[in-house]
C-alpha cells in the first residue's frame, strides 16, 4: 500500500523533506501547501497539487498523513487542524514555541488517537542507533557523566537574510541545542535539574550567541553542554557527523558519554575500556563499532508510514518532542534569571 504524504511549508527544510518522500519506498508527495508563490513551481516539478492552506487541502484531498515543515509559531494551530482532520501529522522541531502549548497539542492528540510524530531525525540515524544500543548493551556500564559540544561560526549573511535570527529567543539555544539535548536524552534518560548560563551576541544581536548547561538526569548522572554559533570549530554535530551533505565534515566528536565499564565517543562509535583491571594505573584502549549509513531523513519518512499504518509506534511522540522542549526553556529560564530549574 502506498502511503500519500502532503508536505505544509516548502522552505529550505521542507524541500529537504520533498527529497526524502521521492527516495522512501511506498511513500509518496501529494501535495504542497504554502502561501508562497514560489512553492507552486515546487509543486508543479513534482506534479503533485498546491495549496494555499491546511484548510484547502483538506476540504479538497485527504493526505494518509501531513508533514508541518513550516514556522515553529504556526505549529499549534496547524497541529490541531490536522487533529480536527483525524490525519497523523510529524512536525519539524521543535514541537512548539512553547511547552504549554506543547501540552495542549498532545493531549488533545492522545483524545483523539491522532498519531503525532516530531522531526527529532537524529535519532533515526544508524549511528545513533547503534550509540543507543551499545548503551543498551552495557558496553559502558552505569552512565555517570557526559559532555557535549557544539560550537559553530554562522556567517553574517545567515543572519542578515533572515533578520529575524538576530532576535530574543532565535538564538542557539533554540536553534541549535534542542537537537544534541533530544539526542542526550535519548541516549542518557530524562532531565531533571538544569543550571545554565549565557552571554550577549558579541555581534550586538538581542540573543545570545554562547550558552552553557549543567543537566542533572533522573539516573544520577551529570552532563554539561555548551553551544555557540560565534565560535569557529570543528566540534559540532553538524561537521563531525557526515548526515548533511552542505556541512565539510571533520573526524572529530561532538559528545562524549562515560560510564563505569567504559567511554563511548560520538559520532566514531569508539568506546574506550581498561584491558585489565579498572584503574587509571591500566592501559586504557578504544575498540571502534561499524554501523550502517542510510539518510535519517528517509528514515523518518519510511518511519512515518509505518505509525500511519499502525505497524509501528512513534519513535519521536509529542511527548518526548514537548519533554526536549521542557529542557531548552529550563536552560533559558536558568541562564535568564541565574538560578537553578527543577523539572
Amino acid at each position: 500500500m502506498t502511503t500519500r504524504i502532503a508536505v505544509v511549508g516548502a522552505g529550505l527544510v521542507g524541500v529537504r523533506h520533498i527529497e526524502a518522500i521521492r527516495h522512501t519506498d511506498n511513500v509518496v508527495l501529494s501535495a504542497v501547501v504554502d502561501t508562497n508563490d514560489t512553492a507552486q513551481q515546487i509543486a508543479d516539478d513534482n506534479q503533485v497539487t498546491f495549496y494555499r492552506s491546511l484548510d484547502e487541502l483538506f476540504d479538497k484531498d485527504k493526505p494518509d498523513g501531513v508533514l508541518l515543515a513550516t514556522p515553529t509559531s504556526l505549529h499549534l494551530e496547524q497541529g490541531l487542524q490536522c487533529i480536527a482532520a483525524r490525519c497523523p501529522m510529524l512536525i519539524e522541531k521543535p514541537i512548539t514555541v512553547t511547552s504549554a502549548d506543547a501540552m495542549t497539542l498532545v493531549n488533545s492528540a492522545e483524545q483523539n488517537s491522532v498519531p503525532v510524530l516530531v522531526g527529532h531525525h537524529r535519532r533515526h540515524n544508524p549511528l545513533i542507533q547503534k550509540a543507543h544500543a551499545l548503551i543498551q548493551a552495557g558496553a559502558i556500564g552505569r552512565i555517570r557523566s557526559a559532555q557535549g559540544i557544539c560550537w559553530l561560526y554562522k556567517p553574517d549573511d545567515y543572519f542578515e537574510i533572515a533578520p529575524w535570527r538576530k532576535l530574543r529567543g532565535a538564538g542557539p539555544i533554540s536553534v541549535n541545542l534542542v537537537h544534541d539535548i533530544d539526542l542526550m536524552r535519548y541516549l542518557m534518560g530524562n532531565v531533571v535539574q538544569v543550571q545554565a548560563t549565557a552571554t550577549k551576541s558579541v555581534r550586538g544581536f538581542e540573543n545570545e550567541d554562547v550558552a552553557a548547561a549543567v543537566l542533572l538526569f533522573e539516573s544520577d548522572a551529570i552532563a554539561t553542554i555548551t553551544v555557540s554559533d560565534a565560535v569557529a570549530s570543528p566540534w559540532s554535530w553538524e561537521l563531525t557527523a557526515g548526515e548533511n551533505p552542505a556541512y565539510p565534515q571533520t573526524n572529530e566528536s561532538c559528545l562524549v558519554i562515560g560510564g563505569s565499564e567504559g567511554s563511548l565517543s560520538i559520532p566514531d562509535l569508539n568506546v574506550w575500556s581498561h584491558a585489565e583491571s579498572k584503574s587509571w594505573w591500566s592501559p586504557i584502549a578504544a575498540q571502534s563499532y561499524p554501523r550502517e549509513y542510510s539518510d535519517p531523513l528517509v528514515n523518518q519518512i519510511k518511519h512515518f508510514g509505518e505509525v500511519i499504518a499502525g505497524a509501528e509506534a512513534p519513535l519521536v511522540s509529542g511527548a518526548e518532542g514537548m519533554k526536549s522542549l521542557r529542557v531548552i526553556e529550563a536552560i533559558q529560564d536558568s541562564a535568564k534569571e541565574a538560578v537553578t530549574i527543577k523539572l
